[in-house]
């Protein structure tokens, strides 16, 4: 019983992680990408984070489905699918998404409400998303 159990919610979970980094590591790349290919980020902080959050979206969507197929395949005496492996990369990635979420949310202001600014800032809606979904996965 007890085993199905954690068969179940280690899938469960890091089939969440992969998901929302897979989204969150779109919206950042094609963030990105508009920000070096039109040069118009609101500022070189914003732009700086945003590749931090892509990178940090790939890299956790790599690792999740790694540590993900490891786990079904040979859940049982394997140190790569260690309980002290899954405590270092869950401690790797909690530190990158608190630096790159908390700092996102501070070149921000904390958010933003796009309908309600008396200035323009591009692709704020995308914005606002690329926050919401990394603190979705912090």
């Amino acid at each position: 019983m007890r085993e199905g159990l954690v068969r179940g919610g280690h899938s469960g979970t890091f089939t969440l992680l992969a998901v929302l980094s897979a989204v969150e590591g779109a919206i950042a790349t094609w963030l990105a990408v508009k920000f070096q290919r039109n040069h118009n980020a609101p500022n070189g902080s914003i732009r700086d984070r945003t590749n931090l959050i892509a990178f940090n979206s790939w890299f956790t969507f790599l690792f999740s489905v790694i540590y993900l197929g490891l786990f079904l395949h040979s859940a049982h005496g394997s140190i790569l699918v260690s309980v002290g492996s899954h405590a270092i990369f869950l401690i790797i990635i909690w530190i990158l998404w608190t630096a790159g979420v908390a700092s996102i949310t501070a070149s921000l202001g904390g958010g933003i409400n796009c309908s309600k600014i008396n200035y323009e800032l591009v692709y704020c809606n995308q914005l606002n998303a690329e926050m919401g979904f990394g603190w979705a996965i912090w």
